[in-house]
């Protein structure tokens, strides 16, 4: 049997995906508020519309929208359809979706695009949890999709993609900042080869030395990130990355030394009474 799928959102994720599910058979119908259009499928002219004769709904709009979207569409839902949010939002959005779906009898599937869109569409992992997950990874790895199920209740899995994203992100991040100051030194051909050659190396032991060492170092981490700051505010670079890593040092160096100092203070109150 054709599945029925509405597309919330014919953006740049929403378009691709919409293409390669018209390529693989569905039925697909699609609204945009901004009237954007992709051949093969079929434009609605609100979210009411476009999910009232759907098995499965993809909300890809935005996080700022994920809500609002819903609420729209919501007195046209049939009891059933799976309602999928594939909008990269907090948990606590997805959980609220839920929890507003739920009374309709409209399971609600937290969607995590693993990786960028763009080039992949349907074929992007997602990894998904929440009532119907199993469902939807059976609709849709027949049409074609990479899906994991994530055992838990929707939120499970945009926690898992935000917590990867705090490090892959931030790594990113630290890498632009680093190479903004470099080029500003006329080092960066230097410092580009020496980020390739350390990240070359990364495994798991890293991981642990890498956690392992910034707390046993944070004293003197702390105050060469001090350094770092000051080194880039002197060549014009925002330190962003450097003064937050700086003052997440700051932080564990204090909390050491106040952990010495407690344990300090008792067993001088001990040798007291001995």
């Amino acid at each position: 049997m054709t599945v029925a799928v509405a597309v919330l959102g014919l953006g740049e994720a929403g378009s691709e995906i919409a293409r390669d599910l018209v390529a693989a058979g569905a039925d697909v119908r699609g609204y945009d508020p901004l009237g954007l259009a992709v051949d093969g499928v079929r434009q609605r002219g609100s979210e009411a519309e476009a999910v009232a004769d759907a098995d499965v709904v993809l909300s890809v709009n935005s996080s700022h929208d994920a809500v609002t979207a819903l609420g729209n569409a919501l007195p046209a839902l049939r009891p059933g359809t799976l309602w999928a949010d594939l909008n990269t939002a907090s948990p606590g959005v997805k959980v609220a979706l839920a929890e507003r779906a739920a009374p309709h009898d409209v399971p609600v599937v937290d969607v995590a695009l693993m990786s960028p869109v763009p080039g992949k569409g349907l074929r992007t992992p997602m990894l998904v949890s929440g009532d119907g997950a199993a469902r939807f990874r059976e609709v849709f790895a027949g049409l074609g999709a990479d899906v994991t199920v994530q055992e838990g209740p929707a939120g499970t899995a945009i926690s898992r993609k935000l917590l990867r994203s705090v490090f892959y992100k931030g790594l990113a991040a630290a890498v632009v900042e680093a190479l903004r100051g470099a080029e500003t030194a006329g080092c960066a051909d230097w410092l580009r080869g020496n980020i390739a050659a350390e990240l070359a190396g990364f495994d798991e032991r890293t991981v642990d030395r890498l956690v392992d060492g910034t707390h046993t170092h944070a004293r003197r981490r702390a105050d060469e990130m001090t350094a770092a700051t000051e080194q880039l505010q002197e060549l014009g670079v925002p330190a962003r990355v450097a003064s937050a890593a700086r003052d997440l040092l700051a932080e564990l160096r204090d909390a050491a030394a106040a952990g010495q100092v407690g344990t300090a203070a008792v067993a001088a109150r001990g040798a007291e009474h001995r």
